[in-house]
């Protein structure tokens, strides 16, 4: 059996963005206006980061291979059902040297093509007191550079449970390996991607230190990474015994911390359908392939995908949001509920 197609679910996602009013030209033609869409950035102008700037979360939902987006319940910003447009991708440089990347965020007021607001998504970490000078704006890649956000990744070193019991580094493995799976037995890998990214921002891994959540070693995730939970007892208070929670939700400045600085390689797997496997012995996701992620996948596998439907072939487990997440103590609850 090969992989077949994009599962049609409507993906939802938290972003962490700054309002445009946060970002202003200090220097250059545009002199003190926002960041706004392609159409009104120039080459050269400098930006700055508002000494009282902070991200907001914009959550939206994904539909139609990203051509739609639009605001859900729980946003703190935008409009409840407003359009959103993935206008482009911005590359800024500091005088340093380093280079930032950003994807501008426009929303669209309902039933009409007038602006109502724009985002700014960094790809990296932006400093305060810091000039920014805009070098390149692309409106081809922006599509594939968010899609690219929400693929579930592990990083070089990760070692994955085979069905034999072998614990195999992700590096090493190949398409046609066996993995031992939570729900549904031994699986065939159908394919395996690897990217090259800025351990920053929202790309920067979650670290699950050694023991934190039963793990046999340490465990470095992509932040979107959902992790199995099964609880004998409802401590988390879900009214279920199955849950799974994002990695980033469990940050505690201790025991799982957001990593920061240099590069990271990161490793996607795929197999026919979505599955749960075991790293360093947690019950994590792979990659699943939907209207968020399919646009960053190579061309050759999106057109093979597309003869049919990679599925969720079994009841998706109930997944804890951050509002039901008491932050600072979020892993040790967790970590509770997997001893119990």
């Amino acid at each position: 059996m090969s992989i077949q197609g994009f599962n049609d679910r409507v993906s939802t996602q938290g972003l962490r963005v700054y309002r445009a009013t946060d970002f202003s030209v200090s220097n250059g033609a545009n002199l003190g206006d926002p960041i706004g869409d392609a159409t009104d950035l120039m080459l050269d102008d400098v930006y700055t980061v508002a000494p009282d700037a902070r991200r907001w979360r914009l959550s939206m939902t994904a539909a139609d291979g990203l051509s739609h987006l639009n605001i859900t319940d729980g946003s703190q910003l935008g409009t409840v059902g407003a359009n959103v447009h993935l206008d482009c991708c911005a590359t800024f440089m500091a005088p340093d040297g380093t280079i930032v990347e950003a994807l501008v965020l426009v929303e669209v007021e309902r039933g009409t093509e007038y602006i109502a607001a724009a985002y700014l998504l960094p790809l990296g970490d932006l400093r305060f007191k810091t000039d920014y000078a805009l070098v390149n704006v692309d409106t081809k890649t922006q599509r594939a550079r968010f899609a690219g956000l929400a693929c579930v990744s592990f990083s070089r070193g990760t070692r994955i449970t085979l069905a034999t019991g072998e614990q195999r580094r992700i590096e090493d493995m190949k398409v046609g390996d066996r993995v031992l799976t939570r729900d549904n037995g031994v699986q065939e890998v159908r394919w395996l991607g690897q990217q090259t990214v800025r351990a920053t921002g929202d790309q920067a891994p979650i670290i699950i230190a050694k023991g934190a959540l039963n793990n046999a070693r340490e465990l470095r995730l992509s932040p979107n990474q959902r992790i199995f939970v099964y609880q004998r007892e409802d401590v988390l208070k879900a009214g279920r015994a199955e849950v799974v929670v994002k990695a980033d939700l469990l940050v505690n400045g201790d025991t799982i911390q957001r990593g920061s600085g240099g590069f990271i390689d990161y490793f996607q797997i795929l197999f026919d359908n979505h599955e749960f496997i075991f790293a360093e012995g947690i019950a994590t996701e792979s990659l699943i392939v939907d209207t968020r992620t399919g646009p960053a996948l190579p061309r050759e596998v999106q057109e093979r995908l597309g003869m049919g439907h990679h599925t969720i072939n079994r009841p998706d487990p109930f997944e804890m949001t951050e509002a039901m997440m008491h932050g600072s103590v979020a892993s040790d609850i967790l970590n509770r509920a997997r001893r119990i």
